[in-house]
């Protein structure tokens, strides 16, 4: 979205005139960035892609079965997506399949060309961020990967600003133990 103010006027015809058109907008800018936030999460393609089309569903029912005014659009959708992750973690557990598996792709771009280096060093960070606790993966993977603001973050988890920060640092600063001792030490 260029501003806020035009995802905010594409909200409003969705709400207001049930705009498909409207909403293909806020669909196409948005795809992406969920996609990536579902594929983080649960390590599988197909997965990955079926859960995004369902969050736009459920988004898209949300907004014409519930009209209110929708503070962010950014905000509701990965709120939609992080609910639906949640809801294939206890569908898994009841299942007694493994919740976390080690990412296959890299997060970062398509291009083939990326040397075997950079990509294990890509897969190792992945694995460090895996052994973060949930809560932790999720900041570290909003903040980071998708860019979100801390206000963004704290209305997708429903905590303050602060919290947010404060989980971020925590995060960070376990993510660090976890990536620095494989750094090779200078003497």
């Amino acid at each position: 979205m260029k501003t806020h103010i035009e995802e905010k006027l594409l909200v409003y015809k969705v709400i207001s005139k049930r705009d498909t058109e409207a909403f293909a907008k806020l669909y196409d800018f948005y795809i992406q960035p969920i996609y990536r936030f579902v594929f983080f999460k649960l390590s599988n393609r197909e997965d990955a892609e079926d859960i995004s089309s369902e969050v736009f569903l459920k988004t898209w029912d949300y907004l014409i079965e519930k009209p209110r005014d929708i503070t962010s659009f950014r905000q509701l959708v990965y709120r939609i997506a992080r609910n639906r992750i949640i809801d294939v973690y206890r569908e898994r557990a009841r299942k007694n399949e493994c919740l976390i598996d080690v990412a296959t792709e890299t997060l970062v771009g398509n291009d083939l060309r990326i040397d075997i280096e950079v990509k294990e060093e890509q897969q190792d960070l992945i694995k460090s961020i895996k052994k973060l606790k949930h809560e932790y993966q999720e900041v570290i993977h909003l903040r980071y990967i998708e860019g979100l603001s801390t206000k963004d973050i704290a209305g997708i988890l429903d905590i303050s600003a602060t919290n947010v920060r404060i989980i971020i640092y925590r995060a960070t600063k376990k993510l660090k133990e976890f990536v620095e001792p494989k750094s090779p030490k200078k003497k």
